[in-house]
């Protein structure tokens, strides 16, 4: 028979980290698997918007963050036709007093770190490294989760099976096999620059948004201010799966060539230690969600374009209201993961609509990328930011 409070979580990024976190503070035993022997980092740097950031302080990560996180003062939208601000989004303190919490940068190394401390200090929380889930079996009281540890096996009897584990999912493609993400002819290149490396008159602390034809380049602060995460979005035909491979310094350079960019941009790209490019895959809209008593969250349900800064955003949402519906229903997970599954579906959509509008209008050119910037500079920073407050001031209801 299953044990009633045992929850498994495939996957120990930032999204199955945290639901664990949320579910072992709402009563549940938690064990997460994750394939990797070690936990590395996977990327560079993260923006965590006020609806996230409430989630990780309400969970107590504050103190942990605190040394770590930098709140940008404000979002500076940069176009390439002129190489002029053309608006700029107030954060810092304003975001603060605006939506109750706080805007954040944060290494996602510095953040998967705060979370492994807290999960392993955590008597209800059993993370095993190394271990591969498998497969699963449902029965009427619950799942039988079978993991992989080399050549041996290992089944775990539970109440529910939680997949988090990422855009390639396993618990996904055994729920909902026909459930693929897609190429979206997008390709992200990532690299860091030494901050001293860049112009005097450069603000480390603020975010930078870059805007050109066919491409856009997005720059922030990490570790202190001491270097900035540089990440260019191109478009192009190159599509293979996986998180990062090398990336040629010419092409890239190439990419973002005079006279198309001004010298500040192309600067930036000069600048950048070492690139590792990766195609950008993303899931259909709506996501996949639940099937009985196994239900996914993050990029395993909802993977989509980081053209909204909400990637690590909607997963540590998801992991709030798993966790909310798991204690209102402890002993039905399918009528749970139900209505987790209602309650997420549409925010979730939105946000990839979002994410995927945003991106094609960073890219426009010629007369409607020049009525795009006129858009922005009668907006103005105020209202720029009220129309994020649908994502900021979100709460758990």
């Amino acid at each position: 028979m299953a044990d009633s409070r045992t929850i498994v979580v495939a996957g120990a990024g930032i999204g199955g980290l945290t639901a664990a976190l949320a579910l072992a503070a709402r009563g549940f035993r938690v064990i997460i698997l994750e394939r990797a022997e070690k936990l590395q980092e996977a990327g560079a740097g993260l923006q965590l918007s006020p609806n996230a950031s409430r989630i990780l302080i309400d969970l107590g990560l504050e103190p942990a963050l605190a040394p770590h996180v930098i709140a940008p003062d404000s979002i500076s939208i940069m176009t390439a036709r002129t190489g002029k601000e053309i608006g700029r989004i107030p954060l810092g303190e304003a975001a603060t007093f605006r939506y109750g919490a706080p805007y954040w940068i944060v290494r996602r190394a510095d953040l998967q770190a705060a979370l492994v401390a807290r999960v392993t200090s955590h008597p209800d929380i059993d993370l095993r490294l190394g271990a591969q889930f498998e497969d699963v079996a449902v029965y009427p009281k619950g799942v039988t989760v079978v993991q992989r540890r080399g050549t041996a096996r290992q089944q775990e009897q539970a109440l529910a099976l939680i997949g988090a584990d990422g855009v390639w999912s396993s618990v996904r493609h055994q729920i909902f096999p026909e459930a693929q993400p897609q190429f979206t002819g997008s390709i992200a290149w990532r690299g860091t620059v030494d901050a001293t490396q860049l112009p005097r008159g450069f603000n480390t602390q603020r975010v930078q948004l870059w805007m050109g034809t066919n491409a856009h380049l997005v720059a922030y602060p990490m570790s202190g201010g001491k270097r900035i995460n540089v990440v260019a979005i191109i478009s192009g035909k190159w599509n293979r799966p996986g998180w990062s491979e090398p990336g040629d310094v010419v092409e890239i350079a190439n990419q973002f060539s005079a006279p198309r960019w001004p010298i500040a941009a192309r600067m930036m790209i000069g600048a950048v230690d070492g690139w590792r490019k990766w195609a950008l895959f993303a899931m259909r809209d709506g996501g996949a969600w639940n099937k009985g008593p196994i239900a996914l969250l993050g990029d395993a349900s909802h993977a989509m374009l980081p053209f909204a800064a909400q990637g690590a955003g909607m997963a540590i949402e998801d992991a709030a209201v798993i966790a909310k519906c798991l204690e209102s229903s402890p002993t039905n997970p399918t009528a749970a993961f139900a209505q987790y599954a209602r309650l997420r579906a549409p925010r979730v959509t939105r946000a990839q609509r979002t994410a995927r509008k945003n991106g094609q209008r960073y890219h426009l050119g010629g007369p409607v990328g020049f009525a795009r910037d006129q858009v922005i500079r009668v907006l103005g920073g105020s209202r720029l930011l009220s129309q994020q407050d649908w994502i900021y001031d979100w709460r758990m209801s």
